[in-house]
């Protein structure tokens, strides 16, 4: 692969990151802790929502992220021919 090919692969991969991990840190830290207080007055399974998003719902989005970012990278592997055959 050429020097600039491979630069535009590790930027791509970069952002791809970055804005995953910044969806992550807003429904973590914003769901969890900004936003707890009017998120509360939503009940899931008699517990309030924000408790809710603090303990169980930045894990499960986190997970999805996982599953989200191995599909982007297979498709940017098979983009710069770098995929597993």
């Amino acid at each position: 692969m050429s020097p600039d090919k491979m630069k535009s692969y590790w930027r791509k991969n970069l952002r791809y990151l970055f804005i995953l991990l910044l969806i992550w840190f807003a429904v973590s830290y914003g769901c969890g802790v900004l936003f707890a207080d009017s998120l509360n007055t939503i009940r899931i399974g008699g517990f309030p929502l924000g408790f809710w998003f603090a303990q169980q719902g930045s894990i499960y989005v986190f997970v999805a992220l996982i599953f989200v970012y191995v599909y982007l990278m297979n498709r940017l592997d098979r983009e710069y021919d770098v995929d597993e055959k």
